[in-house]
């Protein structure tokens, strides 16, 4: 196996990690209606895979010192593909345990990728962040668009249109599944076989004492996480309704999605550019970032009718915001343990903000009947962003 099919492998588990989330969206109505579910069990479905994200994302790098992070992710896998399956058998307690087990496996790859990197590619983390978090915004996108024309297919409906996605998670794990024999990185697939008399697995390393949780660097990266993941789920959630109540109508609100989706990409490869310049220092990224954030908000609050550019806006700036993000648990960190230490924490805190602010602001928009309201929330929110990112973003590691 050589590197780059190791790389082939590590860009298969980036597709899986939105595409079985990002096709319940659009199925939903068919779900509830099949099921007979109100719209507040429906709104619990879909917040249940970021809760188990919360939920299991810091318990992910204890598994891997256990297991090993080759055989976690192997394992991550086919805990996805068997929660796929699960969630599309017509037994409606398996819906809920196979999402529970599609959320635990996709915390593990979540938390366990950039410490991957780090530990394969430590000057290069950052282009191939941006690289595998473009081709999960583009398998995210694919996930929502063929959801409705492959549950039409057959009388599975919505099952078969979920449980496809099975077959992605099955296809990553037999190209990743070569590097599961001993845990066999990038340094022994390029330096060859070990010699004779020699052990091709590396020497065990002492436990380090190490908790990022004491580290105030450690806490600017996990509110910055916090607050992008918030805007993210935000945005994807709720932006259509936003436009629509703008004027905007249902077929270009759901189009200027689509192209936020397509724009986010090219905020991946951009700053996985960027940032294989900028490894030391990326001050001047979040100089950048956070303006965006702010143009698309008060744009949409002040000139709706330009709804299309402040979509473009902030959809290359959430891209950016994720690879950043992710990449700073390598850039801040010393080895790929401290990595998934402080990988664990930024998105559990992430992911449990991500889960509660759809939510939040939904209910302020519901008291106030007005979606200025949460368009303000979210430019304040900007202030938290900028000073956390800011300080997360300056020269040194944990």
């Amino acid at each position: 196996m050589g590197i780059g099919l190791a790389l082939v492998g590590i860009l298969l588990i980036g597709a899986n990690l939105r595409a079985s989330l990002t096709a319940v969206g659009p199925l939903i109505g068919d779900i509830r209606a099949d099921l007979s579910m109100t719209s507040m069990v429906a709104s619990a479905l879909v917040g249940l895979p970021l809760l188990c994200f919360a939920a299991f994302s810091p318990v992910a790098p204890r598994i891997a010192v256990r297991f090993g992070l080759e055989r976690t992710l192997g394992a991550a896998l086919l805990i996805l593909a068997a929660g796929i399956v699960t969630r599309s058998v017509p037994w409606l307690p398996a819906l809920w345990l196979g999402t529970v087990l599609l959320g635990l496996a996709i915390a593990l790859a979540n938390v366990l990728l950039p410490s991957l990197l780090k530990r394969d590619f430590p000057l290069d983390a950052g282009r191939y962040t941006g690289a595998y978090s473009a081709v999960q915004s583009v398998f995210a996108a694919l996930g929502a668009g063929v959801a409705v024309p492959l549950a039409g297919l057959t009388d599975s409906t919505w099952r078969l249109a979920l449980g496809v996605w099975a077959g992605l998670a099955l296809i990553a794990f037999a190209v990743f599944s070569p590097r599961l024999r001993g845990g066999v990185s990038v340094k022994a697939l390029a330096t060859g076989p070990a010699g004779p008399g020699t052990d091709a697995a590396p020497a065990p390393q002492p436990v380090e004492n190490f908790s990022p949780w004491r580290s105030p660097t450690a806490w600017l990266i996990t509110v910055a996480m916090g607050t992008q993941s918030t805007l993210y789920y935000v945005v994807i959630t709720w932006w259509p309704e936003i436009e629509q109540a703008q004027g905007i109508s249902a077929s270009a609100a759901g189009i200027h999605v689509s192209v936020l989706q397509l724009c986010g990409i090219i905020g991946n490869l951009t700053t996985a550019a960027v940032l294989q310049r900028w490894q030391r220092d990326q001050r001047g990224l979040i100089a950048v970032l956070v303006p965006l954030n702010v143009t698309g908000l008060v744009g949409m609050l002040l000139l709706p009718s330009w709804a299309l550019l402040w979509s473009m806006l902030l959809g290359m700036a959430l891209g950016s915001w994720i690879v950043f993000c992710l990449a700073s648990f390598s850039l801040r960190t010393r080895n790929h343990r401290h990595a998934a230490s402080l990988s664990g924490m930024a998105q559990s805190f992430g992911y449990l903000l991500a889960a509660l602010g759809p939510f939040l602001l939904g209910a302020l928009h519901d008291a106030t009947g007005s979606w200025t309201g949460p368009l303000v929330v979210l430019l304040c929110l900007q202030v938290v962003q900028l000073v956390s990112a800011y300080g997360a973003a300056r020269p040194g590691v944990l």
